[in-house]
């Protein structure tokens, strides 16, 4: 067993300081990947993926792979024990006893940190419901500062689903913790970010923030823009889902009212909310981005194991 047993629930498990420690790990191995690619041998991660995910899962495997190591686990729950009624917090104590490492998507609130308080092995929380995507913050964190050289004093706005993303609660949670960051928050008012996360995030933090409905009025000022979908799997009602989804597109027209140097991120999947016409726009990022998580993620699980 690790000496000094760690897990990563949520972006907060991690200091300023270790979240900069490993932004720099990743840049080192983007910078030399052989140096890095047989550091995990013997080692085996477990991808235990109750919901569907593409890049999330694949991203995870292909950063043990690329450090050597060995995949086990799951990409559907139908394919699990799950699917027989077990818990997860049982699946944990076996999954425990074959992986040195273990990450987790899972469509309930809590489930990650049920896996991590029932492990023997750390535990990475690769998104649970509506609530934290730490390994997604991590992703974004070093697109923005791999391509702008910081964290701090910067304008981004989150546009589209701003209420359930998870993703953009993590950001944004994340982002508070650097000074003078300021933040555009762009929705309809059914999808605009919980009060929780204005309250208790951004309030006590002393950032400020503006709301607004129209894209347009703000993306002039912006240094990131971070697009989002409408999630269809969130809504409770086929009728809400289709009056809002194409409620937000950028296109070529709107990004001639943004700056030379503006961002565009999005967590991915693209549905319709940015035009393929944006994609050969040198400030399209989005594709980068996923590049730059499986650097993330392979510092990630580096550290985890006490490798690096």
């Amino acid at each position: 067993m690790l000496q000094n047993l760690r897990h990563l629930i949520s972006p907060d498990d991690l200091t300023v300081e270790e979240t900069m420690q490993l932004l720099e790990l990743a840049g080192r191995i983007k910078d030399a990947p052989s140096a890095y690619s047989d550091v995990c041998r013997g080692k085996k991660l477990a991808t235990l993926f109750y919901e569907p995910s593409t890049r999330t899962r694949l991203s995870f495997e292909t950063a043990m792979i690329n450090l050597g190591g060995n995949i086990i686990g799951f990409s559907d729950a139908a394919s699990s024990s799950a699917a027989k009624g077990e818990t997860v917090s049982d699946t944990i104590k076996i999954i425990s006893i074959f992986a040195d490492i273990i990450a987790i998507r899972h469509p309930k609130e809590g489930a990650a940190l049920v896996a991590s308080l029932n492990s023997t092995v750390p535990v990475i929380n690769a998104g649970d419901g509506g609530h934290q995507h730490p390994t997604q913050t991590l992703t974004d964190l070093n697109t923005i500062y791999s391509l702008k050289g910081r964290l701090d004093h910067l304008k981004i706005g989150f546009c589209g689903d701003l209420k359930f993303g998870r993703t953009v609660h993590s950001l944004i949670d994340a982002l508070v913790r650097y000074p003078g960051n300021e933040f555009a928050l762009i929705s309809p008012d059914e999808l605009r970010v919980p009060g929780y996360i204005k309250n208790e995030v951004l309030t006590r933090s002393g950032h400020s923030y503006t709301e607004v409905d129209k894209l347009e009025n703000v993306i002039g000022d912006l240094d990131i823009l971070y697009m989002t979908r409408v999630q269809r799997e969130r809504f409770f009602n086929e009728e809400d889902y289709i009056r809002l989804k194409d409620r937000y597109i950028l296109d070529a027209a709107k990004m001639k009212l943004a700056g030379e140097q503006m961002l565009v991120l999005h967590p991915l999947p693209r549905v319709n909310e940015i035009a393929v016409e944006v994609d050969k726009d040198p400030r399209a990022v989005y594709f980068k981005q996923v590049e730059y998580g499986v650097y993330a993620r392979m510092a990630l699980i580096l550290k985890l194991l006490e490798l690096a």
